[in-house]
């Protein structure tokens, strides 16, 4: 078995990696009007295969546009073709050397100033998250996902999803679904967050930002490692 600093330092690789491949999707320019959205996640499916090799993912990999970033991770609406003023994310979860990343980015592709405020928000959201975990060492999911909807709404967004995040580790991870909520950052799940698994493993956490726009029809995703980096 792995020692606990070395599974940290290959989720950190692993995180690192993508977001390398989520630089290079912007420097090509994938996400792109007039192209589907499964295209565009075959395109950077073939891209992290270009980058390192051949790659494998744990969840089914995410590009959404317009509409479409208002539902949440489990839905699963028709392809549809990016517009010339959408918003759009990705969300791949990679494997690399048998440890799971797991990253998320939002793309503005035209000059809404909404949705660029949006994406903007993201990033800033996240850091504070990150911040008030780091400040709150008995903090449960429950307490960090309530955290997570105050600050969304007091930038004047809602959230797009049902959990703030869950646990990351070496492929397969522990099983994460509804019946296991002490897996989620999410309402209900009352165990701090800082533990051991049911291996005796120190648990590492994803952090995501689902922010949504109801009435103006869109949303952005940004997510990456809540407890390392």
């Amino acid at each position: 078995m792995l020692s606990e600093e070395k599974r940290a330092g290959r989720l950190l690789d692993a995180q690192a990696r993508a977001v390398a491949l989520f630089e290079e999707v912007g420097a090509r320019g994938l996400v792109a009007a007039g192209l589907s959205e499964q295209a565009v996640s075959n395109q950077i499916r073939d891209l992290a295969n270009e980058m390192f090799g051949t790659t494998r993912h744990w969840h089914k990999r995410i590009v959404r546009s317009g509409p479409h970033t208002l539902f949440p991770y489990r839905e699963n609406p028709p392809d549809r073709v990016i517009e010339p003023d959408d918003i759009a994310f990705a969300d791949f979860g990679p494997i690399f050397e048998d440890f799971e990343a797991d990253l998320g980015r939002t793309y503005v592709l035209g000059t809404d100033p909404a949705k660029h405020q949006l994406a903007a928000d993201l990033p800033v959201i996240f850091a504070a998250g990150k911040q008030w975990f780091a400040s709150h060492a008995d903090t449960t999911g429950s307490q960090l996902y309530a955290e997570i909807a105050r600050l969304a709404g007091e930038a004047g967004w809602t959230l797009g999803g049902v959990h703030a995040g869950h646990l990351v580790g070496e492929f397969p991870h522990e099983k994460i679904d509804g019946d296991d909520i002490e897996s989620y950052i999410a309402p209900g799940n009352l165990t701090p967050m800082r533990r051991n698994d049911k291996s005796g493993r120190l648990c590492h956490w994803i952090l995501e930002i689902h922010l949504t726009d109801p009435a103006g029809g869109f949303g952005g995703f940004y997510e990456q490692l809540l407890d390392l980096g």
